[in-house]
C-alpha cells in the first residue's frame, strides 16, 4: 500500500505532500540537527526526487556547510520559523522532510541513527536501530 505523506509548518503557511516513498529514514545527531531541533537530534524522511514533493507556500532558505563538508540548504517557514525540509546540492535531487512536520508522524519509520559521534548520553534513541558515527556512504 502506498503511503501518502502530507505535512507542513506549525502555522499552516507551508504545506507539502507526496506519494513518493522515502529511501532513507533516520535520526541525525550532528551538531547542526541538534541546534536546528533544539534537542539531541533531528528526524528525517529522505525522498529521492524533489520534483515529486509538492510544496505550497513560500519558504525561506539558508545555506550551510554540514559536518560532511558538503553544502545543505535549510528550508523553513518565514512566519513561524518551523524547519520543514533540507536539500543537498551536491547529492542530487534528494529532499529530506522533517519527521515532526508530518500531519501523521506515525508514518515515520526510522531505520538508522547517524552522526552518533556527536550524540549525547541524555539523548537516548531506540537501541535496536543501526548506528553510524557519521553519514553512511
Amino acid at each position: 500500500m502506498t503511503k501518502h505523506f502530507i505535512g507542513g509548518c506549525a502555522c499552516g503557511a507551508i504545506r507539502y505532500e507526496t506519494t513518493s516513498q522515502p529511501i532513507f529514514e533516520n535520526h541525525c545527531q550532528c551538531k547542526d540537527c541538534q541546534v536546528r531541533s533544539g534537542t539531541g537530534h533531528g528526524s528525517y524522511l529522505t525522498f529521492p526526487r524533489r520534483a515529486e514533493v509538492t510544496i505550497k507556500g513560500e519558504v525561506r532558505t539558508w545555506r550551510m556547510i554540514a559536518d560532511s563538508g558538503k553544502e545543505k540548504i535549510q528550508a523553513f517557514c518565514p512566519t513561524c520559523g518551523t524547519p520543514v525540509y533540507l536539500t543537498f546540492p551536491e547529492a542530487g535531487d534528494f529532499i529530506a522532510i522533517a519527521a515532526g512536520s508530518l500531519d501523521n508522524p506515525a508514518l515515520f519509520n526510522p531505520q538508522v541513527v547517524t552522526y552518533t559521534v556527536r550524540g549525547h548520553a541524555w539523548d537516548t534513541l531506540d537501541p535496536a536501530l543501526k548506528t553510524f558515527e557519521k553519514m553512511p556512504g
